[in-house]
């Protein structure tokens, strides 16, 4: 009897261990010990690959047995597929090739298959280095891979290193997936609103409006044109505010595109004082973009030249929708740049080999912005910032804006958009003549942004920020030179708090200067002042006469002066308009195409000769009065939005940080301030949680404290041989206990 309850045990033991791991297949958890998360996806990359509605295909190539590290690379990329796999729904499958040589098991033939597939896609090995035999040898190795999404192909061509990989691959995900997914899940419809008012019809006569009657079917046309490659997620919705259609606060978006007029005696009648409004816009959960539906022009009549209303050509409205689908669920990213007010260029417009005639021009932060954007030029002398972007960066500007380039500036911050601010206090003004040495000029700038960041609540000080914790320049001899005006901004004084700095660690500031904040100011417009890194409590100020020759800067005699300075904010909420309670500023004419028009028929006429010109000046004179255009009685309301949807304004006293000398990255190290750039615009951009994963893997883990030398040689000693000594003294320990419990356990039964 014993010996069947031994094999019945035995029976139970087994299909025990066979449940147990059939659940831990299906019902499996890992748990991520590392502070970073390292071996676990981040909340971005778990949304990407959870919403696959379409299977999503991954194949590696990778050469095995690689050298360190590319061995640790091949196993870490296997992980993280495996939590990509694990998170996909079963929408995801992965696949490592075997290209390696034949002795890893597979013939020849196959071998040269694999590595045909890989190079179809684009992949070819790359040079490694490998040790052997105390010599160094270079390696031809296979380390890339592919990601298939439906028609859609992407891949990442060289995986050298685990920097970044998870970004990597996630940018890919979405990349493909959504222009698909997207639409495809999107929990509503979007909404094209026709807001038109039925008054409309009272006064379209008198403009000679045409073409009422064709614009709710030429709109509900374009919608069903767009829905069959929008998975059929656009709805026409029709408000009329003269018959009490619409919210208030919806309407509220579309009162500036009004019409008023007043009692008007016609051939056919009386026409009663009113109102109306003519716009369409684009509707999406909290997102919104708004167009008007008319335009003004002036028409030749029989009474002389009128201003007249004509309604927005359909094609028009198309190609506004069309452009504006993606930005408003975030298919495709546009961030605006600054291209006037003498802002650095993005890109050198000179060949690499004369680049150093274009200094300031920003190569570095174009390529880095152009990884996750597309980056759109906004000229605002010439026209306002366009609606498809939600973040405008405005670097360094040099000359002044006018008070209706500030309107447009307010009002897209009113929108709920973003701001990128660089603002430099100083213009650097170089000696022309470069034989002779001249220290450079330091001129205070004044662009009109400055009254406008005040009324918000925060402004950048007219000095430079110096700190005694800064680049250290050596030279060849060893000799050392503190370059105060580089201030080096370590750990303790970045906020943690904000999630996108989480794990940064050091950043390098050049050229900054302090910001300062209206708290009460800030307190009363109901804005969140967010403060993301500080100066040390050795840094100090420079004003008035400016000279950052290095050999020529000491620090204070006297320590009071010195102490910890704010360098960049983050402001946001919604914030009161500028010119709420202020006359509304007209959009200023452009001289050139003026003087053009007015000039070239009187002075550019073909064969005129002096005795023709004797003949003309009384024909002249009377060219010379322009003709009276009478204005329409019908006016357009002037409004504004004066308090703003929730907006960000990102603020820092200093364009250099754009530079390419700060951004440019090396091969295999991260570069904080190229991550902390870029979070910045991804955090004004609504897209936090790639931030968040861009930044957590750092290599770069300084102490917290700026301890002596000799404290940082304790530590690495400890660190190299203090951690393995402890080890073993631990395994030392318990062995002793072990051989001590065991000679107990003897003596007990001896006796």
């Amino acid at each position: 009897m014993s010996g069947k309850q031994k094999y019945y045990k035995f029976i139970l033991y087994l299909v025990v261990l066979v449940l147990i791991n059939i659940v831990g297949r299906t019902l499996f958890f890992r748990v991520d010990l590392t502070g970073n998360g390292l071996y676990s996806l981040s909340k971005a990359s778990v949304n990407a690959v959870s919403t696959l509605k379409e299977p999503l295909t991954v194949n590696v190539f990778f050469t095995k047995n690689l050298p360190a590290p590319y061995n640790n690379v091949e196993r870490y990329l296997q992980d993280l597929l495996a939590e990509y796999e694990a998170n996909s729904k079963d929408q995801m499958s992965y696949r490592f090739y075997n290209v390696s040589a034949e002795e890893e098991g597979l013939a020849a033939g196959d071998v040269e298959k694999n590595r045909k597939l890989a190079q179809d896609y684009g992949i070819y090995p790359a040079n490694v280095q490998a040790v052997d035999k105390d010599q160094i040898k270079m390696q031809r190795a296979y380390m890339g891979m592919v990601l298939i999404h439906g028609d859609v192909v992407e891949k990442i061509p060289v995986i050298d290193s685990t920097e970044g990989l998870e970004y990597k691959i996630t940018s890919a995900i979405q990349k493909m997936n959504n222009k698909i997914s997207a639409l495809v899940n999107l929990p509503q419809k979007i909404k094209i609103n026709l807001v038109t008012s039925s008054s409309i019809a009272q006064i379209a006569p008198v403009l000679k409006l045409q073409g009422l009657e064709g614009l709710k079917p030429g709109l509900q046309g374009i919608v069903d044109r767009l829905n069959s490659r929008s998975y059929g997620q656009l709805q026409l919705v029709t408000i009329d505010p003269a018959m009490g259609e619409g919210a208030p606060e919806q309407l509220r978006r579309y009162e500036r595109f009004g019409l008023q007029w007043p009692q008007l005696n016609t051939p056919t009648g009386i026409i009663p004082a009113g109102k109306a409004i003519m716009a369409f816009g684009l509707e999406y959960g909290e997102k919104s973009i708004e167009q008007g539906l008319l335009s003004r022009k002036l028409a030749l009549t029989e009474r002389g030249p009128e201003e007249q209303y004509v309604l927005v050509d359909l094609k028009e409205i198309e190609t506004f929708v069309n452009d504006n689908i993606d930005g408003l669920i975030d298919i495709n990213e546009d961030v605006g740049y600054l291209s006037s007010h003498g802002a650095p260029a993005l890109q050198s417009d000179v060949p690499p080999q004369m680049a150093q005639q274009q200094p300031d021009a920003l190569n570095s932060f174009n390529d880095l912005l152009s990884n996750s954007y597309s980056v759109k030029p906004v000229p605002l002398k010439e026209d306002a910032v366009p609606d498809s972007i939600d973040t405008l960066i405005i670097a360094g500007p040099k000359e002044n804006f006018s008070d209706w380039e500030l309107l447009q500036i307010d009002q897209f911050l009113m929108k709920g958009k973003s701001l990128a601010i660089f603002l430099d206090a100083f213009n650097e003004i170089q000696a022309q003549n470069r034989q002779q040495f001249q220290q450079p000029v330091y001129l205070p700038i004044n662009t009109g942004l400055e009254k406008l960041l005040n009324h918000y609540g925060v402004s950048v000080k007219k000095s430079y920020i110096l700190d005694e914790n800064c680049y250290i320049n050596r030279d060849r001899e060893g000799n050392e030179m503190p370059i105060y005006f580089v201030p080096l901004v370590r750990n303790e004084n970045i906020n943690h708090d904000v999630s996108f700095l989480d794990n940064l660690k050091q950043l390098v500031v050049i050229k900054a200067s302090p910001l300062e904040a209206d708290k009460e100011k800030i307190k009363n417009s109901g804005l969140k002042l967010t403060e993301l890194f500080s100066s040390s409590e050795k840094s100090w100020e420079m004003s008035g006469r400016i000279n950052l020759m290095p050999f020529m800067i000491q620090p204070p005699k006297d320590s009071k002066e010195m102490r910890s300075k704010p360098l960049a904010y983050i402001l946001e909420g919604q914030f009161p308009s500028y010119f709420a309670d202020k006359p509304l500023p007209e959009k200023p004419e452009n001289k050139e195409t003026k003087d053009s028009e007015t000039e070239l028929p009187s002075k550019f006429i073909a064969g005129e000769t002096d005795k023709d010109k004797e003949k003309d000046k009384k024909p002249e004179a009377k060219k010379e009065e322009k003709p009276v255009i009478k204005e329409t009685r019908v006016k357009e309301e002037t409004g504004i939005l004066t308090r703003g949807k929730p907006g960000k304004i990102f603020l820092i006293g200093s364009s250099e940080m754009l530079k390419d000398n700060v951004l440019q990255q090396q091969r295999g190290y991260p570069n904080p301030n190229a991550d902390f750039i870029i979070n910045t615009l991804d955090y004004l951009n609504g897209r936090e949680d790639i931030a968040v994963m861009r930044s957590k893997v750092q290599r770069f883990n300084p102490l917290k404290k700026n301890i002596s030398p000799f404290a940082k040689v304790v530590a690495k000693i400890f660190n190299i041989w203090g951690l393995p000594a402890l080890f073993i003294l631990m395994g030392v320990i318990i062995w002793g206990r072990r051989t001590a419990r065991k000679r107990q356990i003897q003596a007990m039964f001896s006796k």
